[in-house]
């Protein structure tokens, strides 16, 4: 049984790889709106929703697994910086602060109409940085395609000064919470070959 994950994100891949489970990447392209008053919860776990739906549509016998990650600092959310401008607008931000980061995962099977949405939460707090800091690391590129413009598993990692929560979210995919949305659903990740 092989599962469906509709998502183009490399981080995504790699973390349901290292778990060895066997899944087909299909990413879905739905278009990352957020709704005027939803609030950031809603937002990632209705995204997660739509994102499984179009893929569960299209492969209606397949299980799918979909996610959205976003990050909230006070009111405003940080989502993938347009350019290295915002880029470096973001990272000055959050440097020094604590922000929120929040993923909404569906796992989805159109044929036995079960479909599961959670959304995971953590606490990240940056260190200070100084605006030559901040050059720097967007230089690198590594910021540009991140919700909060930085990679917690990437160089950014020497800029978290501390997680409250689940690690793998602030990557992307929060595996505990996968983990046991996969067994509601039958299937066992531990044993992959035997479920139903």
């Amino acid at each position: 049984m092989k599962l469906i994950l509709a998502s183009s994100s490399p981080r995504r891949r790699e973390l349901l790889a290292s778990i060895g489970l066997d899944f087909d990447v299909v990413p879905s392209h739905i278009p990352e709106v957020r709704g005027e008053g939803e609030a950031p919860e809603e937002y990632v776990a209705r995204l997660s929703r739509e994102k499984a739906a179009a893929i569960a549509h299209a492969h209606p016998d397949r299980w799918v697994i979909a996610a959205d990650t976003t990050v909230l600092l006070g009111e405003e959310l940080l989502e993938k910086p347009a350019d290295a401008a915002d880029a470096r607008r973001m990272l000055a931000t959050i440097a020094g602060r604590t922000h929120i980061v929040y993923t909404g995962v569906t796992v989805m099977n159109a044929s036995q109409n079960h479909h599961d949405t959670r959304v995971a939460e953590s606490e990240v707090r940056m260190l200070p940085l100084e605006s030559e800091d901040i050059a720097w690391y967007v230089e690198t590129g590594e910021p540009m395609d991140k919700a909060g413009a930085y990679a917690v598993q990437g160089i950014g990692a020497m800029f978290i000064d501390s997680i409250h929560g689940s690690y793998t979210n602030v990557v992307g995919l929060p595996l505990a919470l996968l983990f046991r949305m996969l067994r509601r659903a039958g299937i066992d990740p531990l044993r992959p070959e035997t479920t139903s």
